[in-house]
């Protein structure tokens, strides 16, 4: 198929997947706390450290954009009593295996693995949990699984970081499919998509470094549709 076929075929998805995100609505805190109770609530913020926002090979300036609506997203959540909130952030060793399908990033001691100065601000960090991870995945991360299966209590799972197609997109899935495996009635998962995003490499600047290149706006979308079509409820932001 060459590519004015591909994309004539897929103008009516297209179409109709901009149509669902342009019709997505808010979500106010209140109306995702099961009986009004803040402990049912808690809030997973993935690799929203400096090496994907400000500095090193994998920075980018999308994502860096949602820095201040987690922040306000966290603040909001700890002012309405939510207590359980965790920070997966990629720490990886020199030699990590991922450094075969990404640039080496984030490496464990180096200020690209730090936590962004925003939320170092924020006075309740030092109670959120960091747990460092070496994937993806958090959900092949040991402490994570631990911190998560240790809170069977939350019944709202909010999940917002980076990237959309990549360690956001697993994060979401492993919860949404772990709670289908288990039959856990009532969970719900959450993503604001102002507190989502992914980076963008255009085709001839990735050929000019011989990177793989990286539609960040056709990826966003795709992949917000995908949490959409497997569970996740996608909304524009939460509010008070």
């Amino acid at each position: 198929m060459n590519t004015e076929t591909f994309i004539e075929q897929s103008k009516p998805f297209i179409g109709w997947m901009l149509n669902w995100k342009a019709g997505l609505k808010a979500a106010t805190f209140d109306s995702l706390v099961p009986n009004a109770d803040p402990h049912t609530v808690g809030i997973i913020s993935v690799d929203v450290i400096e090496g994907f926002c400000t500095i090193g090979p994998l920075s980018s300036a999308r994502v860096n954009g949602i820095v201040e609506p987690i922040t306000a997203l966290l603040t909001l959540a700890w002012e309405r009593g939510v207590r359980d909130i965790c920070l997966p952030q990629d720490t990886h060793p020199a030699d990590a295996v991922e450094f075969a399908q990404y640039a080496p990033h984030c490496i464990q001691g180096t200020a690209e693995s730090e936590t962004v100065a925003a939320f170092k601000k924020l006075p309740f960090f030092d109670q959120i949990t960091v747990i460092e991870k070496n994937c993806i995945n958090c959900g092949t991360n040991d402490p994570f699984l631990a911190w998560v299966k240790a809170r069977e209590h939350i019944k709202t799972w909010i999940v917002v970081g980076d990237c959309t197609d990549i360690c956001t997109y697993q994060l979401a899935m492993h919860l949404r499919t772990s709670a289908n495996e288990r039959q856990i009635q009532g969970q719900r998962i959450i993503l604001p998509v102002d507190c989502v995003d992914t980076y963008d490499l255009p085709v001839d600047t990735a050929l000019k470094i011989g990177a793989t290149p990286h539609d960040g706006e056709l990826l966003h979308h795709v992949f917000l549709y995908h949490m959409m079509l497997n569970g996740v409820e996608v909304v524009t932001k939460i509010t008070a």
